[in-house]
Protein backbone atom coordinates (compact mmCIF):
# COMPACT_ATOMS: atom_id res chain seq x y z
CA UNK A 1 0.00 0.00 0.00
CA UNK A 2 1.14 3.69 -0.76
CA UNK A 3 1.56 6.19 1.54
CA UNK A 4 1.94 9.95 1.28
CA UNK A 5 5.23 10.97 3.06
CA UNK A 6 6.10 13.99 4.44
CA UNK A 7 9.82 15.22 5.30
CA UNK A 8 11.25 18.38 6.41
CA UNK A 9 9.48 21.24 7.74
CA UNK A 10 5.80 21.42 8.32
CA UNK A 11 5.46 24.35 6.98
CA UNK A 12 6.32 22.84 3.51
CA UNK A 13 3.67 20.07 4.21
CA UNK A 14 1.05 19.92 1.21
CA UNK A 15 -1.97 18.48 3.37
CA UNK A 16 -4.72 19.93 1.13
CA UNK A 17 -6.77 20.76 4.22
CA UNK A 18 -6.16 17.20 5.63
CA UNK A 19 -7.34 16.84 9.19
CA UNK A 20 -5.06 13.51 10.56
CA UNK A 21 -5.72 11.03 13.28
CA UNK A 22 -2.03 10.72 14.58
CA UNK A 23 -0.13 7.92 16.16
CA UNK A 24 3.06 8.59 17.23
CA UNK A 25 6.28 7.14 17.64
CA UNK A 26 9.61 5.39 16.45
CA UNK A 27 7.84 2.53 15.08
CA UNK A 28 10.70 0.48 14.65
CA UNK A 29 9.88 -2.92 13.37
CA UNK A 30 6.19 -2.04 12.87
CA UNK A 31 5.98 -4.98 15.75
CA UNK A 32 2.32 -6.05 17.03
CA UNK A 33 2.58 -3.55 19.47
CA UNK A 34 2.57 -0.82 16.93
CA UNK A 35 -0.26 -2.46 15.14
CA UNK A 36 -2.46 -2.41 18.00
CA UNK A 37 -2.03 1.16 18.17
CA UNK A 38 -3.06 2.07 14.67
CA UNK A 39 -6.13 -0.58 14.98
CA UNK A 40 -6.90 1.77 18.37
CA UNK A 41 -6.75 4.92 16.42
CA UNK A 42 -8.53 3.47 13.36
CA UNK A 43 -11.46 2.48 15.55
CA UNK A 44 -11.90 5.72 16.73
CA UNK A 45 -10.81 8.18 13.93
CA UNK A 46 -14.71 8.22 12.28
CA UNK A 47 -13.24 7.64 8.63
CA UNK A 48 -10.46 10.15 9.33
CA UNK A 49 -6.93 9.27 7.42
CA UNK A 50 -4.15 8.09 9.29
CA UNK A 51 -0.87 9.22 9.77
CA UNK A 52 2.10 8.37 11.44
CA UNK A 53 4.52 10.52 13.12
CA UNK A 54 7.87 9.34 13.62
CA UNK A 55 11.37 9.78 13.79
CA UNK A 56 14.32 9.67 10.69
CA UNK A 57 17.06 9.07 13.33
CA UNK A 58 16.51 7.47 16.21
CA UNK A 59 16.03 9.81 19.48
CA UNK A 60 18.70 7.96 21.30
CA UNK A 61 21.32 8.68 19.07
CA UNK A 62 20.80 12.36 20.00
CA UNK A 63 20.06 12.27 23.34
CA UNK A 64 21.98 9.34 24.99
CA UNK A 65 25.27 9.05 26.33
CA UNK A 66 26.00 5.59 24.31
CA UNK A 67 25.01 4.97 20.67
CA UNK A 68 21.45 4.18 19.55
CA UNK A 69 20.51 0.32 19.47
CA UNK A 70 20.56 -0.98 15.97
CA UNK A 71 17.10 -1.15 14.42
CA UNK A 72 14.63 -3.32 13.15
CA UNK A 73 14.16 -2.24 9.66
CA UNK A 74 15.69 0.97 7.63
CA UNK A 75 13.77 3.93 7.14
CA UNK A 76 12.32 3.14 3.83
CA UNK A 77 11.29 -0.35 5.05
CA UNK A 78 9.82 1.17 8.02
CA UNK A 79 7.54 3.37 5.44
CA UNK A 80 6.56 0.28 3.64
CA UNK A 81 5.55 -1.51 6.87
CA UNK A 82 3.14 1.21 8.02
CA UNK A 83 1.83 1.43 4.94
CA UNK A 84 1.05 -2.03 4.99
CA UNK A 85 -0.39 -1.87 8.35
CA UNK A 86 -3.12 0.52 6.92
CA UNK A 87 -1.65 4.03 7.53
CA UNK A 88 -2.29 6.61 5.36
CA UNK A 89 0.58 8.86 5.34
CA UNK A 90 3.92 9.20 7.12
CA UNK A 91 5.58 12.05 8.61
CA UNK A 92 9.03 11.88 9.38
CA UNK A 93 10.93 14.35 11.68
CA UNK A 94 14.74 14.17 11.43
CA UNK A 95 15.75 14.40 15.19
CA UNK A 96 18.52 16.50 15.92
CA UNK A 97 19.36 19.05 18.47
CA UNK A 98 16.58 21.62 18.17
CA UNK A 99 14.02 18.52 17.98
CA UNK A 100 15.90 17.44 21.37
CA UNK A 101 15.23 20.78 22.80
CA UNK A 102 12.11 21.61 22.02
CA UNK A 103 9.79 21.78 24.31
CA UNK A 104 6.57 19.37 25.00
CA UNK A 105 4.46 22.15 23.97
CA UNK A 106 6.34 23.34 21.31
CA UNK A 107 6.68 19.99 19.96
CA UNK A 108 2.52 19.38 19.74
CA UNK A 109 2.06 23.27 18.11
CA UNK A 110 4.53 22.63 15.29
CA UNK A 111 4.00 19.01 14.25
CA UNK A 112 1.07 17.47 15.96
CA UNK A 113 -1.50 20.05 15.80
CA UNK A 114 0.33 22.72 13.33
CA UNK A 115 1.80 20.25 10.83
CA UNK A 116 -0.99 17.31 11.28
CA UNK A 117 -3.94 18.97 12.43
CA UNK A 118 -4.60 16.30 14.54
CA UNK A 119 -8.03 15.67 15.22
CA UNK A 120 -6.97 12.50 17.72
CA UNK A 121 -3.64 11.23 18.97
CA UNK A 122 -3.06 7.69 20.02
CA UNK A 123 0.35 6.80 21.65
CA UNK A 124 1.68 3.29 23.21
CA UNK A 125 1.52 3.90 27.55
CA UNK A 126 4.27 5.52 28.99
CA UNK A 127 4.69 7.40 26.14
CA UNK A 128 7.40 10.12 26.74
CA UNK A 129 8.46 13.34 24.46
CA UNK A 130 9.83 16.86 24.42
CA UNK A 131 12.76 18.26 26.13
CA UNK A 132 14.27 15.74 29.05
CA UNK A 133 11.47 13.74 28.56
CA UNK A 134 9.24 16.12 29.99
CA UNK A 135 5.77 15.76 27.81
CA UNK A 136 3.45 12.80 29.11
CA UNK A 137 0.09 11.19 27.83
CA UNK A 138 -1.51 13.70 30.47
CA UNK A 139 0.67 16.91 28.51
CA UNK A 140 -1.24 15.57 25.32
CA UNK A 141 -4.45 15.40 26.86
CA UNK A 142 -4.32 18.77 27.90
CA UNK A 143 -3.01 20.60 24.83
CA UNK A 144 -6.03 18.44 23.34
CA UNK A 145 -8.47 20.60 24.93
CA UNK A 146 -6.91 23.94 23.57
CA UNK A 147 -6.69 22.27 20.20
CA UNK A 148 -9.29 20.01 19.90
CA UNK A 149 -8.41 16.49 19.75
CA UNK A 150 -8.48 13.90 21.86
CA UNK A 151 -5.89 11.15 22.97
CA UNK A 152 -5.95 7.16 22.96
CA UNK A 153 -3.27 5.38 25.54
CA UNK A 154 -2.88 1.83 24.31
CA UNK A 155 -1.65 -0.43 26.70
CA UNK A 156 1.86 -2.65 26.26
CA UNK A 157 0.98 -6.15 24.11
CA UNK A 158 1.97 -9.11 25.98
CA UNK A 159 2.82 -12.53 23.89
CA UNK A 160 3.17 -15.17 26.89
CA UNK A 161 4.20 -13.09 29.41
CA UNK A 162 6.55 -11.20 26.83
CA UNK A 163 6.09 -7.60 26.46
CA UNK A 164 5.95 -6.54 22.60
CA UNK A 165 8.55 -3.95 22.25
CA UNK A 166 11.26 -3.40 19.71
CA UNK A 167 13.59 -3.08 22.45
CA UNK A 168 12.84 -7.41 23.38
CA UNK A 169 12.91 -8.24 19.67
CA UNK A 170 16.26 -6.74 18.59
CA UNK A 171 17.26 -9.00 21.95
CA UNK A 172 15.51 -11.73 20.42
CA UNK A 173 17.25 -11.57 16.76
CA UNK A 174 20.76 -10.86 18.65
CA UNK A 175 19.87 -14.41 20.11
CA UNK A 176 19.20 -16.03 17.24
CA UNK A 177 15.64 -16.99 18.71
CA UNK A 178 14.01 -15.64 15.50
CA UNK A 179 10.88 -17.82 15.91
CA UNK A 180 10.01 -15.26 19.09
CA UNK A 181 10.76 -12.52 17.36
CA UNK A 182 8.54 -13.17 14.53
CA UNK A 183 6.03 -13.74 17.02
CA UNK A 184 6.38 -10.10 18.41
CA UNK A 185 7.00 -8.62 14.98
CA UNK A 186 3.61 -10.44 13.36
CA UNK A 187 6.04 -11.67 10.63
CA UNK A 188 9.25 -12.79 10.25
CA UNK A 189 12.82 -10.95 10.74
CA UNK A 190 13.98 -9.93 7.41
CA UNK A 191 17.39 -7.90 6.37
CA UNK A 192 17.51 -6.84 2.62
CA UNK A 193 20.83 -6.33 1.24
CA UNK A 194 22.42 -5.99 -2.55
CA UNK A 195 24.73 -9.29 -3.46
CA UNK A 196 28.20 -8.89 -3.80
CA UNK A 197 31.01 -10.94 -4.96
CA UNK A 198 32.47 -13.76 -2.56
CA UNK A 199 35.71 -16.06 -2.56
CA UNK A 200 33.56 -18.63 -4.48
CA UNK A 201 33.81 -21.19 -1.78
CA UNK A 202 30.88 -22.17 -1.09
CA UNK A 203 30.77 -23.09 -5.71
CA UNK A 204 33.95 -25.21 -5.13
CA UNK A 205 31.79 -27.93 -2.62
CA UNK A 206 28.36 -27.76 -4.71
CA UNK A 207 26.87 -25.27 -2.55
CA UNK A 208 27.00 -21.69 -4.16
CA UNK A 209 26.28 -18.93 -2.12
CA UNK A 210 25.33 -15.31 -1.89
CA UNK A 211 26.90 -12.80 -0.20
CA UNK A 212 24.47 -10.56 1.13
CA UNK A 213 25.65 -6.86 2.35
CA UNK A 214 23.60 -5.34 5.28
CA UNK A 215 22.56 -1.26 5.58
CA UNK A 216 24.95 -0.63 8.21
CA UNK A 217 23.25 0.20 11.54
CA UNK A 218 20.77 -2.66 11.84
CA UNK A 219 20.32 -5.53 14.04
CA UNK A 220 22.41 -8.59 13.32
CA UNK A 221 21.56 -11.95 13.65
CA UNK A 222 23.45 -14.55 15.96
CA UNK A 223 25.82 -16.91 14.18
CA UNK A 224 24.27 -20.16 12.81
CA UNK A 225 22.47 -21.46 10.34
CA UNK A 226 19.34 -20.55 9.76
CA UNK A 227 15.80 -21.97 7.39
CA UNK A 228 15.22 -18.75 5.29
CA UNK A 229 12.31 -17.62 2.14
CA UNK A 230 14.31 -15.14 -0.32
CA UNK A 231 12.37 -12.36 -2.04
CA UNK A 232 14.25 -12.07 -5.50
CA UNK A 233 12.42 -9.82 -8.14
CA UNK A 234 9.27 -10.62 -6.53
CA UNK A 235 9.54 -14.43 -5.86
CA UNK A 236 9.80 -16.34 -2.88
CA UNK A 237 12.60 -18.70 -2.55
CA UNK A 238 13.30 -20.78 0.21
CA UNK A 239 16.72 -21.77 1.01
CA UNK A 240 19.75 -21.74 3.67
CA UNK A 241 21.98 -19.14 5.40
CA UNK A 242 24.73 -18.89 7.30
CA UNK A 243 25.43 -15.73 9.79
CA UNK A 244 29.14 -15.42 10.73
CA UNK A 245 32.62 -16.37 10.29
CA UNK A 246 32.97 -19.23 8.16
CA UNK A 247 35.13 -21.22 10.57
CA UNK A 248 36.11 -23.95 8.55
CA UNK A 249 37.96 -21.86 6.17
CA UNK A 250 39.93 -19.53 8.56
CA UNK A 251 37.40 -17.17 9.67
CA UNK A 252 37.14 -13.32 8.80
CA UNK A 253 34.49 -11.34 8.95
CA UNK A 254 31.17 -11.60 9.67
CA UNK A 255 29.15 -12.33 6.84
CA UNK A 256 25.64 -13.61 5.80
CA UNK A 257 25.41 -16.09 3.06
CA UNK A 258 22.66 -17.34 1.30
CA UNK A 259 21.75 -20.71 -0.49
CA UNK A 260 18.93 -21.29 -2.98
CA UNK A 261 18.74 -24.97 -2.41
CA UNK A 262 17.44 -26.38 -6.21
CA UNK A 263 17.77 -23.43 -7.78
CA UNK A 264 20.19 -22.25 -10.79
CA UNK A 265 20.13 -18.01 -10.69
CA UNK A 266 22.45 -15.60 -11.01
CA UNK A 267 21.79 -13.16 -7.77
CA UNK A 268 24.63 -11.38 -8.51
CA UNK A 269 24.21 -6.95 -7.60
CA UNK A 270 20.15 -7.93 -7.30
CA UNK A 271 18.60 -7.00 -3.93
CA UNK A 272 17.26 -9.98 -2.07
CA UNK A 273 15.29 -9.66 1.34
CA UNK A 274 16.02 -12.29 3.30
CA UNK A 275 13.62 -13.81 5.81
CA UNK A 276 14.78 -15.62 8.75
CA UNK A 277 12.18 -18.38 9.88
CA UNK A 278 13.70 -20.43 12.18
CA UNK A 279 17.74 -21.30 13.47
CA UNK A 280 18.68 -24.90 12.58
CA UNK A 281 22.26 -24.91 14.43
CA UNK A 282 25.71 -22.98 15.22
CA UNK A 283 27.94 -21.87 13.27
CA UNK A 284 30.88 -24.66 14.10
CA UNK A 285 34.04 -25.27 12.30
CA UNK A 286 34.31 -28.79 10.69
CA UNK A 287 37.88 -30.87 10.13
CA UNK A 288 37.62 -31.30 6.04
CA UNK A 289 35.38 -29.43 2.96
CA UNK A 290 34.31 -33.29 3.34
CA UNK A 291 32.33 -32.84 6.77
CA UNK A 292 30.91 -29.53 6.16
CA UNK A 293 29.34 -30.66 3.03
CA UNK A 294 27.62 -33.70 5.01
CA UNK A 295 26.70 -31.52 7.56
CA UNK A 296 24.71 -29.03 4.91
CA UNK A 297 23.18 -31.70 3.50
CA UNK A 298 21.29 -32.33 6.92
CA UNK A 299 21.08 -28.56 7.03
CA UNK A 300 19.23 -28.32 3.88
CA UNK A 301 16.98 -31.25 4.49
CA UNK A 302 15.90 -29.39 8.16
CA UNK A 303 15.03 -26.07 6.11
CA UNK A 304 12.87 -28.29 4.25
CA UNK A 305 11.05 -29.82 6.84
CA UNK A 306 10.52 -26.35 8.62
CA UNK A 307 9.77 -24.50 5.36
CA UNK A 308 7.57 -27.12 4.22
Amino acid sequence: MSVDVYTGQPSVWNMEGIEYAVAIGVFDGVHRGHVAVFDALRKSADGSKICALTFGTHPESVVGSREAPPQLTTLDRRIELLGEAGVDAVAVIDFDEEVRHMSPDTFIDRYVAGGLKACLVAVGAGFRFGFEAQGTVDTLRLAGQDYGFEVIETQIVNLHGTEVRSSSIRSAVAAGSVGLAARMLGRPFAIEGRVVPGDGRGRTIGYPTANITMPEGLVRPAGGVYAVRCMVDGVSIDGVSNVGTRPTFGGGEETIEVHLYDQEIDLYDKTVRVSFIDRIRNEQRFTSADALVKQIDLDIAVAKEILG
